[in-house]
């Protein structure tokens, strides 16, 4: 989505979602609506804290193994985005939220994000990180808190003030 299309979006949800309450609301009646939207609420938050958890906890445990988040941290990643559409009252958003399970829209949403996003590794035993841009002859460096620091005295060439004076 572009980003000039944003603001629109972001107008149009909440009027799209009343639009369905009040649908949704003549169709079935006034307390079944409000009985699915807090089932879809409680379902939400069920969800959330059992797949929010787990996520967490698989992105710590491949982040100190060294190893690169890949497709299988996109079905519970997919599942935390269903539960927290679950969570927001409507039924637009519940209708995507739902889409969400459906295995076929998982494996097109994760076509859309590995053409888009690249994963760059930590550095191995072969050399330095390579750069996410494609360019294999720069390299990226990456310092600590450590081995860069400002320099007190304004003595750094990039401060303004001349090394001499």
């Amino acid at each position: 989505m572009r980003l000039t299309m944003l603001p629109g979006f972001l107008l149009l949800l909440p009027l799209a979602e009343i639009a369905g309450f009040v649908l949704v609301g003549k169709t079935i009646g006034l307390w079944a609506t409000l009985a699915l939207v807090m089932l879809s609420f409680v379902a939400g938050m069920m969800l959330l804290r059992r797949q929010g958890l787990g996520i967490l906890r698989k992105m710590s445990t491949e982040g100190r193994t060294g190893a690169l988040p890949g497709r299988e941290l996109l079905r519970p990643a997919m599942f935390v985005i269903a539960a927290i559409l679950l969570i927001i009252p409507g039924f637009i958003s519940d209708i995507v939220a739902l889409l969400i399970f459906i295995p076929a829209v998982r494996d097109l949403a994760w076509n859309y994000v590995s053409r888009r996003f690249v994963v760059v590794g930590a550095a191995g035993a072969r050399g330095p990180k390579q750069s996410p841009f494609g360019d294999t002859k720069s390299t990226v460096v990456d310092l600590d808190e450590e081995d860069y620091q400002r320099d007190p005295e304004n003595k750094s060439p990039w401060s303004g003030k001349s090394l001499g004076k």
